[in-house]
């Protein structure tokens, strides 16, 4: 005896990153990724200090991302304090992409001296507010 079945499948075809939300509804935005990063790289260094993951290599194989990328990440722990917060405090992004990546910071972060970071900030800062474009395609 031979049955057989059938199923009803229904899929969804959309444009990549739009949503299904209704346009006129607002949206109140979405964390910049840098400071998701940033989050990320305090995570990765708290981890490390209570003994749940052994190292930087460990991390890599843990998150699923290169030993590369993880070290991106976990430089911008060696931010100054005052560049963290204003990251971390940054303002969600609305409309567009963000003005300031991790790319754009890792002149910062390769500098050792916070007051030295702090002027680069400033300075990147400004570059970004006059011309958004040069931020999101330079490495400062």
């Amino acid at each position: 005896m031979t049955t057989s079945a059938s199923a009803t499948l229904t899929i969804l075809l959309q444009r990549p990153g739009r949503s299904q939300r209704d346009p006129e509804e607002t949206s109140p935005g979405r964390t910049p990724r840098v400071a998701r990063l940033l989050a990320l790289a305090h995570e990765i260094e708290r981890r490390i200090g209570a003994g749940e993951i052994n190292d930087l290599a460990h991390a890599a194989r843990v998150l699923g991302l290169t030993r590369a990328r993880v070290t991106q990440i976990a430089n911008l722990a060696l931010l100054a304090p005052e560049i963290q917060q204003e990251i971390l405090a940054s303002p969600a992004v609305t409309v567009g992409r963000d003005t300031i990546t991790e790319r754009t910071l890792r002149a910062i972060v390769a500098e050792a001296v916070w007051e030295r970071q702090r002027e680069l900030w400033e300075r990147l800062q400004g570059v970004c507010m006059s011309d958004m474009e040069f931020c999101r395609t330079r490495a400062g």
